[in-house]
């Protein structure tokens, strides 16, 4: 009912494709402006959509993609707000400003401090935004143990969300345990929210390397599939080195 209400009365409504959210919103009676979101025309229409939100505008945003307008609206100064919130933990990631391509919800973390070590430790290497839940009372040792162990990344940590006393608050692993460390335990349920490692260097993927790597793939699989699957494991750019597999396979050819 309250999302129901919320889009009755916001200006307008962002969605990824207006003819099938038009259909949804139909059933209900709501006629609001619909604006077309996706991700083939966000970077150009999601600075416009900030400038609304500045300006005053209430836009809800029902679909993906949705994070990046997220992040640009809280730099902004913009709150975002999730709603209705039916499960905690992906209320939690929509409102994080974190990535939600890949993420993965771990549940809670053992109570006790070498157990609950041990087990971020196989978390770290995962390259996926991380979910979980935590009791207010050992929030600031997982704090600390993450800033520790996951290293300098981004979290957010939301409480009470869609209820009355609702907070997201967000920032470094670092900057959060300290801030936590020092002040009175939260009341309500809590979810930490965070980011995944940052991708790893490519400065020992030299020419030679990168030529052996697509080689191997370029036997297996397709010249997309075999550039995709090697920027993942490097972070260099896809469209590089798709274009140098198609080098690489025109110089096979000739052999």
């Amino acid at each position: 009912m309250r999302a129901l209400d919320l889009l009755a009365g916001t200006d307008a409504i962002l969605c990824e494709d207006t003819r099938r959210t038009g259909k949804l919103l139909a059933i209900y009676g709501i006629r609001r402006p619909m604006i077309s979101y996706h991700e083939h025309n966000a970077p150009r229409v999601r600075p416009g959509l900030v400038r609304r939100l500045k300006a005053g505008a209430s836009l809800a945003l029902v679909s993906d993609p949705g994070y990046k307008l997220v992040r640009a609206s809280l730099a902004a100064g913009v709150p975002v707000r999730p709603v209705p919130g039916a499960s905690a933990p992906i209320a939690a990631l929509s409102v994080s400003g974190l990535p939600t391509d890949r993420f993965l919800f771990a549940g809670f973390l053992p109570a006790r401090g070498p157990a609950r070590r041990k087990a971020l430790g196989r978390l770290a290497t995962l390259e996926s935004t991380l979910v979980l839940f935590e009791t207010a009372r050992r929030l600031p040792a997982t704090l600390s143990d993450m800033a520790e162990l996951l290293g300098p990344r981004e979290a957010a940590i939301a409480r009470e969300l869609t209820k009355q006393f609702e907070e997201v608050r967000r920032g470094t692993l670092e900057h959060l345990a300290a801030h936590y460390a020092g002040a009175q335990a939260p009341k309500g349920e809590i979810v930490i929210v965070v980011a995944p490692p940052e991708e790893a260097p490519a400065a020992s993927w030299d020419e030679v390397r990168i030529d052996a790597a697509l080689g191997e793939a370029l036997a297996h699989m397709g010249t997309k599939e075999a550039a995709a699957r090697l920027s993942t494991e490097t972070g260099l750019s896809r469209r590089a080195l798709y274009r140098r597999a198609i080098t690489l396979k025109d110089a096979l050819k000739e052999e």
